[in-house]
């Protein structure tokens, strides 16, 4: 990596790129192969957070095509292909996924592929299998497998850590053993258990540097100190229903509106239209003071059997003084339910 421009240090150069938004980097690639070398640099990134240009993506990875994820790019409005997840697993889903050290995190779930003429699942129920997308390569990569295979559980980012938690190993066994993955040293190592398996499938959110375990029909909450030494049960009415946490508030999505949750209080900030009391399978995501409800799938009704896949984003300004709904680009190649969604840092 030498005279990347004429006359300036390289130093000073790479943070001239650095200021570059992230998805024109395949074009700054074909400048020379000095130019190629430093976008595809770790030095690169570094001086992105130096110099305060480190943006904010959404991933995203729907039904369908198979195994395929995009980036959001929301202050250009556009959607980024990554290449297609190598899983051997067809149709993966039930997977936890969560961006940490600049790099995006696939681990574990199971087939959702069907066999057309006999109506049978894939057999691969659940799987330990890791995979991390690196944005500065651009490539993905295993990475150590999980000490239990899992799907449908609970997986947050703390401090820097990958947490998981829950979940089942087949269709008739759920399970209450928690792990932690250090993301520099690829090592798992396993935490305490959850107090309590419940036969329902889990999700996380971390609220306060403290992991919230959640499981599907249940008012109380699991939760795991920000050290990861134990956990405590909790019941705080939380409202069932599609979740999103926004400059550290958690708001749901409950019979047709939003709902700020704060513990026992409950705060309606907007309703949603008619469309979106049809619409199954979304994923909803808040990102800056926004929130993001993305794909899905329009379900049959009394008077339409069909079920049509979107690719709709739908966006509502939680921070503004009056919230209001916007659209912003569909997804360009991804439809359908939503298998998976993260923010990524980079």
């Amino acid at each position: 990596m030498s005279g990347l421009i004429e006359g300036l240090p390289d130093a000073v150069a790479l943070r001239c790129l650095a200021r570059v938004p992230f998805y024109l980097h395949p074009k700054l690639e074909l400048v020379s192969r000095s130019w190629r070398a430093a976008i595809r640099s770790r030095e690169l990134f570094k001086a992105r957070q130096e110099v305060g240009s480190s943006e904010e993506l959404l991933c995203v990875c729907a039904f369908d095509p198979e195994n395929l994820w995009q980036l959001y790019d929301p202050l250009r409005d556009l959607w980024i292909t990554l290449p297609v997840l190598p899983s051997k697993i067809r149709h993966l889903a039930h997977f936890g996924v969560v961006c940490t050290a600049g790099k995006l995190f696939v681990l574990g779930g199971g087939s959702d592929a069907v066999d057309p003429l006999t109506g049978d699942q894939d057999g691969s129920f659940a799987t330990n299998e890791v995979w991390s997308y690196d944005p500065v390569t651009r490539q993905w990569s295993p990475r150590a497998s999980m000490l239990v295979p899992r799907a449908m559980f609970a997986c947050c980012a703390l401090n820097g850590m990958i947490v998981v938690a829950g979940g089942f190993t087949s269709c008739r066994k759920s399970i209450s053993q928690a792990e932690m993955y250090d993301p520099e040293k690829d090592v798992w190592v396993p935490i305490p258990d959850l107090h309590r398996s419940h036969n329902s499938a889990c999700s996380g959110i971390v609220i306060g540097e403290k992991v919230h375990v959640l499981h599907k029909g249940l008012s109380t909450v699991q939760v795991l100190d920000h050290k990861g030494l134990g956990w405590t049960v909790e019941d705080y009415g939380w409202l069932q229903g599609p979740m999103a946490v926004v400059q550290g508030a958690i708001y749901v999505m409950s019979h047709g509106l939003i709902i700020k949750q704060d513990r026992e209080v409950r705060k309606v900030v907007v309703s949603t239209s008619s469309d979106f009391r049809r619409r199954i399978g979304f994923a909803m995501i808040g990102l800056g003071d926004d929130i993001y409800v993305i794909g899905g799938v329009i379900g049959p009704d009394r008077w339409n059997w069909d079920i049509k896949p979107m690719s709709d984003v739908d966006v509502l300004a939680v921070g503004a003084e009056r919230p209001t709904w916007r659209q912003a680009s569909p997804m360009s190649r991804c439809r359908g339910t939503i298998l998976g969604c993260t923010q990524l840092r980079i």
